[in-house]
């Protein structure tokens, strides 16, 4: 079975930065595109980032030029670096996954969450 589970969220206070990260286990044959989401009570979820296997990189224009993503193929692992932080990134962040395993066809993955509250 495949997992995928996030780490790093926390209260920071505005301008701060989180690192939050996030990995895939399991009986993975290949992971392709990996990315954060977050959502916020009564809306919905939106893409934060993603990344391609290539390194390819996309993100939301309200996070451009502040938040990373970066990945370590070798550890199916994915990094949201998050700096000059705001209270409206305050959400749950959820890292998704596109993975082919040995006993299932390509899938989405989803984590549990991370809280990111961003607070003075």
């Amino acid at each position: 079975q495949v997992q995928v589970v996030e780490s790093g969220g926390g209260l920071v206070q505005p301008g701060g930065s989180l690192r939050l990260s996030c990995v895939a286990s399991g009986r993975i044959l290949r992971v392709y595109t990996m990315g954060w989401y977050r959502q916020v009570p009564g809306k919905q979820r939106e893409l934060v980032a993603g990344i391609t296997s290539g390194g390819s990189t996309n993100y939301a224009d309200s996070v451009k030029g502040r938040f990373t993503i970066s990945r370590d193929n070798a550890k199916n692992t994915v990094y949201l670096q998050m700096n000059s932080l705001k209270p409206e990134d305050t959400a749950v962040y959820y890292c998704n996954a596109d993975i082919t395993s040995w006993t299932t066809l390509r899938s989405d993955y989803w984590g549990q969450g991370t809280q990111v509250t961003v607070s003075s």
